[in-house]
């Protein structure tokens, strides 16, 4: 493990798997605010990839939920109504916890983008749409403002890229730029979504950060970009990214 890890952290410098993360958030939240998991109802925004749902740790589910809120690669796509629907599931003496993340596959040879999937023979694309997108910006083939209902998330994609077109294209490594790109996209829309919320509890704990995919057998990790958690009742933020690391 000590070896993947180390190829992970060669794009990722602060990358823990998944299973680390989960597990140190529960330790934080519990010593800092006396939170027990059965009091903390997660949501997640991630892509619908079935690796994700193969990959979760199964330490989360020591949380209530998850309520799923993302769509291709990670966008809230549930918007103000999902967002609304499983704040009100919460115990009124807990919390929620909000996970976002796009999703980027990295295989053992630390090829970016792709993953060895359990009973294929090569390599698959991972974020799928979000390379998809990627390619369709590198081939100037984005038209401005063009979104269908017949493909409304990977346009929303497309129009994302597209607004960072310079930066993305001008990348040395395009595909791990246009995932920062989406992270900041996804980061924004939470936040608004979450400002325009109310939540019948104490707490709103976001963690934003890059979800990694590995191969079939080396499961997830995540490079943490945010970890906040908000008092409800005074609006008191508290950053506890370092810790997390530490």
């Amino acid at each position: 493990m000590e070896q993947i890890l180390n190829t992970v952290r060669q794009h990722y410098p602060n990358a823990m798997t998944t299973t680390d993360a989960v597990n140190k958030l529960l330790a934080l939240l519990q010593k800092h605010y006396n939170l027990d998991p059965c009091h903390i109802m997660h949501a997640d925004s991630i892509c619908s990839d079935d690796v994700n749902a193969m990959e979760y740790p199964p330490e989360a589910h020591e949380m209530l939920g998850p309520f799923n809120m993302g769509g291709l690669n990670g966008f809230p796509f549930t918007g103000l109504t999902g967002m609304g629907a499983f704040a009100h599931h919460v115990p009124e003496d807990g919390a929620v916890f909000i996970y976002y993340a796009p999703h980027i596959g990295l295989t053992k040879e630390g090829k970016v983008g792709e993953i060895n999937r359990i009973g294929q023979r090569h390599p698959s694309a991972c974020c799928g749409a979000a390379k998809a997108a990627l390619g369709k910006l590198l081939n100037a083939e984005i038209q401005s403002g063009h979104i269908s209902e017949l493909d409304y998330q990977f346009n929303t994609i497309e129009q994302i890229f597209y607004r960072q077109k310079l930066r993305i294209t001008q990348a040395a490594q395009p595909l791990i730029e246009a995932t920062k790109v989406m992270y900041e996209a996804i980061d924004e829309r939470i936040h608004l979504l979450a400002e325009r919320t109310s939540y019948p509890c104490r707490y709103l704990i976001l963690m934003g950060g890059i979800l990694i995919n590995g191969d079939h057998d080396m499961g997830s990790f995540n490079s943490c970009q945010r970890f906040d958690v908000i008092d409800l009742t005074t609006r008191e933020t508290r950053d506890l990214l370092a810790l997390l690391h530490a």
